[in-house]
């Protein structure tokens, strides 16, 4: 399956949510479908001790789907699993215009990097990986070789990121 999709990366309290959110609100807002990929770290949990669906995992359910009428959501409890690759979870998401995927830093999708002055690591990512294309930043990046974008200037970066993906020509 050939989706359009956009990677934020970057090194941890770099930016990457806050842009991701200002940017499917952007991209949204001009009447695209957006939908977004999150990788997480180790055990996170969506759900809440007590709950039905968390009754039903603990009780040893592989997936666990909770629908009503404003939204449903599949949990799939990988028990001993390799952690499915991105192309597994883009092949599962509806169709949509666009997907955001914020992480996923070592898959080879193009991606924007994201730098902050108070991120723990400020070491340029864009150095080893030729799929960052571009960089959002809250401080000047001297010398860089890709287009550098203020990391608050939304409206621009969606402006890129419509034309890389070929939404806009």
């Amino acid at each position: 399956m050939n989706r359009r999709v956009f990677g934020i990366t970057g090194w941890k309290n770099s930016g990457k949510t806050t842009l991701t959110e200002k940017l499917v609100a952007e991209l949204v807002r001009r009447g695209w479908k957006v939908s977004t990929v999150k990788h997480a770290h180790h055990d996170f949990d969506i759900d809440k001790p007590g709950a039905d669906s968390f009754r039903h995992r603990q009780a040893g359910a592989t997936e666990v789907a909770i629908v009503s009428g404003n939204r449903w959501a599949l949990m799939h409890e990988l028990r001993g699993e390799d952690e499915p690759t991105l192309e597994a979870i883009l092949s599962r998401l509806a169709p949509c215009d666009l997907v955001l995927i914020e992480g996923y830093k070592r898959e080879a999708h193009r991606k924007i990097e994201t730098r902050r002055l108070e991120a723990k690591d400020r070491t340029p990512l864009s150095a080893g990986d030729p799929d960052i294309v571009a960089v959002a930043a809250d401080f000047a990046a001297e010398g860089e070789h890709l287009p550098v974008f203020d990391l608050d200037d939304v409206k621009s970066i969606a402006d890129f990121i419509e034309r890389a993906t070929g939404l806009v020509a």
